[in-house]
């Protein structure tokens, strides 16, 4: 008797809607895709500018997490009497904020953490002094 009234709880619970395994498959190819893209942006050095590879690869992101909110969480703005819409406008509130704020960490520990690298390409014009001859200068 106790286990009859577990199975009618759980009927409540499988009320909400859960993904189709054609959902869960397209959410998941999806994520393959815009993991691999920016994998092979990088790796491959396929763009001149690193401006623009970062720029891509943080739309990438970003496009990924709103694919993971729709087809691993279920969010959309069919139900629950728009609570549903609400958490969809914070979580891109949150998304937002958590992509520029990484982006902006990132990039002031590039400009204040490695001062080292910007020493190591100016250190020989300082050591050479100008009147030395070229064969001095070869290690």
């Amino acid at each position: 008797m106790a286990h009859h009234a577990h199975t009618d709880g759980h009927h409540d619970h499988d009320a909400h809607a859960h993904g189709s395994f054609g959902s869960y498959m397209t959410g998941f190819v999806l994520s393959v895709i815009l993991t691999v893209i920016p994998f092979w942006l990088v790796m491959g050095e396929v763009l001149d500018s690193r401006v623009a590879t970062i720029l891509i690869v943080t739309v990438l992101a970003a496009v990924q997490v709103i694919v993971h909110v729709i087809f691993f969480l279920h969010v959309n703005g069919k139900a629950e009497e728009g609570w549903l819409l609400t958490s969809v406008v914070f979580t891109l509130v949150v998304v937002v904020i958590m992509i520029a704020g990484s982006v902006w960490v990132m990039w002031n520990m590039n400009a204040n953490m490695m001062p080292a690298h910007d020493m190591l390409l100016e250190t020989p014009q300082l050591i050479v002094p100008e009147s030395a001859p070229a064969q001095s200068v070869q290690h």
